[in-house]
């Protein structure tokens, strides 16, 4: 074999965040959405010091547990490349909050105050109210005291760290004693905003931190010292529950501890800001006991995925226009949808098109007669569910209705648990979580009594992302609606499969880990070096979230030294090295822009025959091995060339692409004419495809 070799899977992810990060620097991008943009990149870095940053530091614990082959992985150096390289992006993140996001505002009459702010006698007066009414009794200050008072510090959340001087109570000069340290909680954990809208004034809007509106009533709290400074801090502890092997209700009983028991984990990340003086820092390292390789300097604020919820008074302006979901006409023109997916299939594109077709298709069957079953998966699901909904109403009428939940889906495990239990009350038959898999299948699938009825089909819609009407409106994603006897077929066995794993199941259409998924994505990849061989064209086309199985790596590499031309579209995630010999005809782009590219998409030239596969799995080790994921065939003409012809404008994108180069950077593509933002292009493409 090839002296292949690989990126780290988690610096470039983290090259990935940088490109969300420099989407906030965008100027061409409204203002909002830029703010838009550093939540994402906010929120995305906290998960990630909770579940990876978390995986490296359990390896340096256990050094010598770590089997040879991962021996080469050095998890100090990848730590202190981590901090580094986080410590650099977040510089880069407060320039851009400071120098480019304050200013903007205040030209669009949004100032943001602090507490060294000039206030206005009705300000001071407005926020001192708001204050005493809604933040006083929620405060807990503390005092620090070494070895003797330390409180815990929860996971993620924001707090303010002081240093303090005892003031002479009778004269009110400082007295010359050693320096106090306090803390308080921002409290945002009781439902508080973040963001401290006041009364506008001459056609300015005013908004203030929560810690800004605390630090300006400081006298309150801390009635008999005098607060020298102050500075922003949090710490984030591992996420990662390890509750793969359990099973039913010790399953159930470490979902519903889930939350104190994350709340519990060790430290991964002290978030500090970078103004802090050392001794300072030293102190309140010493008292909560912070070792020093998980230091982050900060700015002055943390948790910006708060910005999600920044008020824009102004609304809609400074936010993007947006995009209409448009309708299938076909799919408009009938009463009931199983009479046209009887007929062909139809693919949707969301959000593109609306995802109202999916919510309908169960509702329908939910009061369909000649309806007697329907299996689904669940995931992650939105609150107050549509999904949910129709099928407690599918239930209730009758129907026999199983779900399959995956309580296992990380940071969703207590929605699902809810959610299972609603169903549960309704007489819906619940599965829960296979042990050592998650159940990771986007599948739908509706039995009909067709002896009974006449001509009547079983029906399926299988996605490459969640049954969530709300993600919907966010993810670019595909789903199929189809009647096609021997996919159906497939799907039977799938779920068969997931009611009971000692069934033997062959599956032809479907490709399923564990049983057929590597083996037939190795034979199609090979087909495209033989017919390279021949002298005809071999072409591959792939579109995932993440790529960092070495195994179906390795097979690209092998592609491309024979001359198979791979076009390669990676959101995050991805271990395969551009710029080497062995990757000559690999190219790799990532596209960020208003919606998240969610999409798996597998394309194969086939020499003009193209075969192409949606589906719910990247190639990760994850999905490959330790999920039960269901990648399906795109068998109808038309389709095919619309999933093709959507990857195609999405390959010609010189707006938000990027390629991804050898040293793992963004790099981003010369803007020529004509511009091409494949997201808007997409749009369009659907908009002239339907609308005559």
């Amino acid at each position: 074999m090839s002296n292949y070799s690989y990126f780290n899977r988690d610096l470039s992810w983290l090259t990935f965040n940088h490109r969300v990060l420099e989407e906030a620097k965008d100027k061409s991008i409204p203002l909002y959405e830029r703010i838009k943009f550093l939540a994402i990149y906010s929120n995305n870095l906290e998960e990630f010091y909770q579940v990876r940053y978390s995986y490296y530091r359990q390896l340096l614990e256990n050094e010598h547990l770590i089997p040879n082959k991962i021996a080469a992985v050095n998890p100090s150096k990848i730590l202190q490349q981590i901090n580094k390289t986080v410590t650099q992006f977040q510089l880069e993140f407060h320039q851009i909050f400071d120098n480019e996001i304050i200013p903007e505002l205040k030209k669009n009459n949004i100032i943001l105050l602090n507490k060294n702010s000039k206030l206005s006698d009705e300000q001071t007066v407005e926020i001192e109210k708001i204050f005493d009414a809604e933040v006083l009794s929620l405060l807990q200050p503390v005092l620090i005291v070494k070895k003797r008072i330390r409180p815990f510090l929860k996971t993620g959340q924001g707090y303010i760290a002081m240093e303090l001087v005892i003031k002479e109570s009778k004269v009110g000069v400082l007295k010359k004693a050693r320096k106090r340290y306090g803390m308080i909680k921002v409290p945002t954990d009781h439902n508080l905003s973040r963001f401290i809208q006041l009364e506008p004034s001459n056609g300015k809007h005013y908004i203030m931190f929560l810690e800004d509106l605390i630090m300006c009533h400081i006298n309150k709290i801390f009635p008999g010292y005098i607060v020298k400074n102050w500075y922003s801090i949090k710490l984030t502890r591992d996420a990662d529950m390890d509750y793969d092997e359990f099973e039913e209700e010790d399953l159930i009983d470490a979902i519903e501890k889930i939350s104190s028991s994350r709340s519990l984990g060790e430290a991964n990340r002290f978030l500090y800001d970078r103004s802090m003086p050392e001794n300072v820092l030293s102190y309140f390292m010493k008292a909560f006991k912070i070792e020093s390789d998980i230091l982050v300097k900060g700015g002055t604020y943390h948790n910006f995925r708060d910005f999600f919820r920044f008020p824009n008074p102004i609304s809609p302006q400074l936010e993007n226009v947006k995009l209409q979901p448009l309708r299938i006409p076909e799919l408009d023109e009938v009463n009931l949808l199983k009479t046209a997916i009887n007929k062909k299939d139809y693919l949707l594109s969301v959000p593109y098109q609306t995802y109202d077709y999916f919510i309908k298709f169960l509702e329908q069957a939910a009061q369909d007669e000649t309806v007697t079953e329907i299996k689904t998966t669940q995931y992650r699901v939105a609150n107050r569910s549509a999904v949910v909904n129709a099928l407690i109403a599918a239930a209730e009428n009758g129907k026999k209705v199983t779900v399959f939940v995956e309580l296992k889906a990380r940071f969703d495990e207590e929605a699902n648990l809810r959610y299972a239990a609603e169903m549960t009350k309704a007489g819906i038959s619940i599965f829960y979580s296979i042990p050592g898999l998650k159940v990771h299948a986007k599948a739908a699938l509706i039995k009909r009594d067709s002896k009974k009825y006449e001509g009547e089909k079983d029906q399926a819609y299988i996605a490459t992302g969640n049954f969530n009407e709300n993600t919907a409106k966010l993810y670019s994603d595909h789903g199929l609606f189809t009647s096609h006897k021997e996919i159906i077929s497939d799907l039977h066995s799938l779920f068969n499969y997931l009611q009971d794993q000692n069934q033997k199941i062959k599956f032809k259409h479907l490709l399923i880990p564990n049983f057929n998924l590597i083996s037939n994505f190795g034979k199609l990849i090979c087909r495209e070096m033989e017919n390279v061989k021949k002298g005809k064209k071999g072409h591959i086309t792939l579109k995932m979230n993440g790529l960092q199985d070495p195994h179906m790596v390795n097979l690209l590499y092998r592609a491309s030294e024979a001359g198979v031309k791979i076009d390669l579209i990676i959101r995050g995630i991805c271990i395969l090295k551009t710029g080497h010999d062995y990757s000559r005809n690999i190219r790799v782009i990532r596209i960020i822009d208003r919606f998240l590219e969610h999409a798996r998409v597998f394309i194969f030239h086939n020499n003009g025959d193209e075969s192409v596969y949606l589906g719910s799995a990247d190639w990760m080790k994850r999905n490959l091995y330790r999920r039960v994921e269901c990648i399906f065939p795109v068998y109808e003409k038309a389709l095919k060339q619309e999933v093709i012809d959507v990857i195609r404008i999405q390959l010609a994108d010189n707006v938000k692409a990027c390629e991804i180069g050898s040293n793992m950077e963004n790099n981003r593509i010369p803007t020529t004419e004509p511009k091409i933002q494949s997201q808007l292009h997409t749009y369009e493409y659907f908009k002239n495809k339907y609308i005559k």
